[in-house]
Formats: C-alpha cells, sequence, structure tokens
C-alpha cells in the first residue's frame, strides 16, 4: 500500500491532511521517523529547520525510499508552490488558520497533490473507494475485465489503475474505441495486415491488438462492435493468438483484455446485437462505474484536481470557495465528469483574483449570456 508520511506530530495540518488522505484510500502515517515504503514525505518548515534544513530532509526521505518531499510553511496570505530538484521536493504555502475558507481549499489542494503522486484515480465517496480497491485486486491477477457504466463516468480512468496496478504496468496501455471507427477499416486496424492484403496496403502493420504484446488492451465500447468481428475477436481471447489480413499462419499475443461499455449488455445479448458467448468470455471480473450525481463526494476532490490540471503553469493556483463547491455539489452532472471538467476549465477563464465562486462556474453554459459573459471573459 502507498504510505504516505506527515513528519512531525506538533505539525497543525497533519491531523487533518492524515484525515483526507485516509477518505481516498490512502494510508498516512505521522510522527519523527518516516517509515520503510514512504512515497511521499510531507514535512513542516519548523520540522526541516530541526534536522538541519534541506540537506538533513532529504538524507531521512532517501533512507526512507522516499521518492518525493513536501515542505508545508504554515500561516501564509495565500496558497502556493515552489518546485526544487526537478520537482522532486515541492515547497507549499498554507493558508493561515484564521482565514477557514483560504485553509479548507489549500488543504484540499494539498492532498490532491500528495494523493496524485500515488495514486491515478481521484476518489473519497466510500463507494468509489471500494471500487478502486477492487479494480487494485484485480489488478494482480491477468484475468479480463468487464467496465459498463454511463458516458463520461471514468471507465478509461479505471481501466488505467488496473494496468497501473498489474505486473504489465510497464508495457503498453493501448486503447482502442470500438465505435469511433469505420465498420471497413476496423478489422485492419485491431488484427493489422500484411503489405498489398487490400488496396491501399503499400505496408504492413501489426495492428492494435499486437501493439498492446505484453500490456494492456482496452476495447472502448465493445458494444459497437460489428457482429462478424466479435467472432474474431473471440478466438482471440480463447487462443491467446490472431490472424492479420492477408497472413497464413496465426501470431500469438500475450495481453490484458479490458472491454467497456456504456450499454446494458444483458439487453444487447437478448436482442441478439452482441455475441453471448463473446460477452460471458469479456465479463469474467464485472466492474461499474456510477453516474457523477450517485457520488457527490467526489464532486469537490474531481473538482481540485481538474482546477490543478488546466491551471496556467506559472502562475498561482485557483482555489474553489467553498459557495462554488456547494454548487457544483449540487448541480445533476448529466454529462459526468466530462461535464465537471469543461465547468472547471470556463471557470479558470472567469476567475480573477485566484478565487473560484459560483459565478465563475457557469454550469448552463448553453446559455446567450453565458456566451456573451465568455466571449467578454476571453
Amino acid at each position: 500500500m502507498a504510505v504516505i508520511h506527515i513528519l512531525d506530530d506538533a505539525f497543525e495540518a497533519g491531523a487533518a491532511m492524515a484525515q483526507l488522505l485516509s477518505r481516498r484510500r490512502i494510508a498516512a502515517e505521522r510522527g519523527a521517523k518516516p517509515v520503510a515504503g514512504t512515497h511521499v514525505l510531507v514535512a513542516s518548515a519548523a520540522a526541516e529547520a530541526g534536522l538541519g534544513g534541506a540537506r538533513g530532509l532529504t538524507d531521512l526521505a532517501r533512507g526512507a525510499g522516499a521518492k518525493s518531499i513536501m515542505v508545508v510553511s504554515e500561516g501564509a496570505a495565500a496558497f502556493g508552490v515552489v518546485e526544487e530538484m526537478g520537482g522532486r521536493v515541492l515547497r507549499v504555502a498554507l493558508p493561515r488558520s484564521g482565514q477557514p475558507a483560504l485553509r479548507d481549499a489549500g488543504l484540499m489542494t494539498l492532498v490532491d497533490m500528495i494523493a496524485g503522486q500515488v495514486q491515478g484515480m481521484v476518489a473519497a465517496d466510500p463507494a468509489t473507494g471500494e471500487l478502486i480497491d477492487l479494480a487494485n485486486r484485480v489488478a494482480r491477477t491477468d484475468v479480463t475485465v468487464f467496465i459498463n457504466g454511463p458516458t463520461g463516468s471514468g471507465k478509461e480512468v479505471l481501466a488505467r489503475t488496473v494496468h497501473a496496478a498489474s505486473r504489465r504496468a510497464a508495457a503498453p496501455f493501448v486503447a482502442i474505441n470500438c465505435a469511433a471507427i469505420p465498420e471497413n477499416m476496423l478489422e485492419a486496424i485491431l488484427f493489422g495486415h500484411e503489405k498489398g492484403a487490400f488496396t491501399g496496403a503499400s505496408n504492413a502493420n501489426k495492428g492494435i491488438i499486437r501493439a498492446a504484446e505484453g500490456g494492456t488492451l482496452m476495447l472502448d465500447e465493445i458494444s459497437e462492435m460489428p457482429m462478424g468481428l466479435q467472432s474474431k475477436l473471440l478466438r482471440v481471447l480463447q487462443e491467446r493468438a490472431l490472424t492479420p489480413i492477408g497472413a497464413q499462419a496465426e501470431v500469438a499475443v500475450d495481453i490484458r483484455v479490458i472491454a467497456t461499455s456504456n450499454r446494458d449488455m444483458e439487453e444487447e445479448v437478448r436482442e441478439r446485437r452482441f455475441r453471448e458467448d463473446l460477452f460471458y468470455r469479456l465479463n469474467v471480473f464485472p466492474l461499474a462505474t456510477r453516474a457523477l450525481c450517485e457520488r457527490p463526494e467526489d464532486i469537490p476532490v474531481l473538482a481540485c484536481a481538474m482546477v490543478r490540471r488546466h491551471a496556467p503553469a506559472g502562475q498561482p493556483l485557483p482555489m474553489l470557495t467553498p459557495d462554488a463547491i456547494a454548487a457544483l455539489v449540487a448541480h445533476d452532472w448529466p454529462g459526468n465528469v466530462r461535464e465537471l471538467e469543461n465547468v472547471i476549465q470556463r471557470a479558470l477563464v472567469m476567475q480573477e483574483g485566484g478565487r473560484i465562486t459560483p459565478n465563475d462556474l457557469l454550469i448552463r453554459a448553453a446559455t446567450p449570456t453565458v456566451t456573451r459573459l465568455m466571449a467578454r471573459a476571453v
């Protein structure tokens, strides 16, 4: 398990950080000496000084195997981050406790920075945490995984979480959207082809499946795959081998398959739009993502992560106000996580003074008034 060690028991923000990290299924230890296996070492500026400065803190981190260090200075007027040693050391200014709204927003951002170094999927909702636990458990094996859930609910992020936690993490993760490629091209793209196999095949191509050799192949929206190709995919899953178009011999493949769909697959099978034998071959270990409105506790941490991801480099990081977070949680999010990301990107354009307020969110962005506001802001 990934471990965060918070140095110095007297660190005022330490307990709050440990609690927020635990909600994201990340273990956080506290004490004067980091435990072996620490991934990120978090220290107050006072603790760093007590160790004789940056060199002493770096030596302590190296001894525990920590990959990165965060030094937190409390009592700042605003949240700020400075990178040192190529990003391996981050110096974070945390707003003073007399400004609870700014401090809470700063703590949330700080925890997101820490969590982002050890966990790919952002979550605070208990059910989402259980889903991540399941993903980490299935990652220990090579069984085929089927992820079902609404569009934009994080199916690919979950698939990448499985890949990153598996023995195949150093090998390719290759994703293909079965709905986005014309039917007459999908077979060649998936299985590859020999030179001259068809008109326009001036060069051989090994195809997407073999491109994932040793790693993970994600077949996104598998329910859109034509019936004719479904039987060929079934053979790949059964035999772990394929025959490129125009070839005479099979080629062995070593891949882990993760398939996704936003459809009711049992209904697709009943209506004979999807092969039953292929569905059961894919549905060895089912995982399900949920609509964003069904997991409101995930919304603040996702929003915070997106602010960090999309904020302009080299500028102070804007903070979401409590009222803005309340407005985000109250929205029904028909577009799920993708819609939330759009809203955050608009808010970063609209915000002023380093604070994102409800007026900056422009959640109902389809209205002419909002369009005029966005044009004026740009």
